[in-house]
C-alpha cells in the first residue's frame, strides 16, 4: 500500500513542551525528539507527529481537528490521564459501535479515546 496522499504526520500546538512530554510519555509511552527549544517530534508507534511552541490550543470547539486514540480498556485509559493531569472534558457516552470520551491534556489540546469493547 501506498502512502501517497494519506496522513502522515500531526502537529499539536503546546506551550509547555516538558510538561506535554511528560503527560504523554506517562499515559500512552510514546517516544520523543527534541528538535531545539520549540520543537518536540513524538512517534506514538503508528504515526509520526509533533508539538510546536504556542500559546493556543486544538479543540473541536475552536475548530481544530479531532484526533481519537483507540483504547482496549478504556476505563484503564481514562484514570491514566487524569492521574497524569489530564482533564475529562466529555464523559464517556455510548455511540454506534462502541464508546469514548474526550479529554484535554496539559497544554489544552483536546483529543479523544474510543473502543469497541464492552
Amino acid at each position: 500500500m501506498s502512502n501517497h496522499e494519506k496522513i502522515n504526520y500531526l502537529e499539536f500546538p503546546a506551550s509547555d513542551l516538558g510538561k506535554v512530554r511528560a503527560f504523554y510519555e506517562q499515559v500512552f509511552s510514546w517516544q520523543f525528539t527534541e528538535y531545539g527549544d520549540t520543537y518536540l517530534a513524538f512517534n506514538d508507534g503508528v504515526i509520526d507527529g509533533g508539538f510546536y511552541q504556542a500559546d493556543t490550543q486544538s479543540t473541536q470547539q475552536s475548530g481544530g481537528v479531532l484526533v481519537v486514540l483507540y483504547s482496549t480498556n478504556i476505563g484503564e485509559t481514562e484514570q491514566k490521564i487524569v492521574a497524569a493531569g489530564g482533564k475529562i472534558s466529555t464523559p464517556v457516552f455510548d455511540f454506534p459501535g462502541g464508546r469514548r470520551f474526550h479529554f484535554k491534556d496539559p497544554n489544552g489540546n483536546e483529543l479523544a479515546v474510543w473502543t469497541d469493547q464492552p
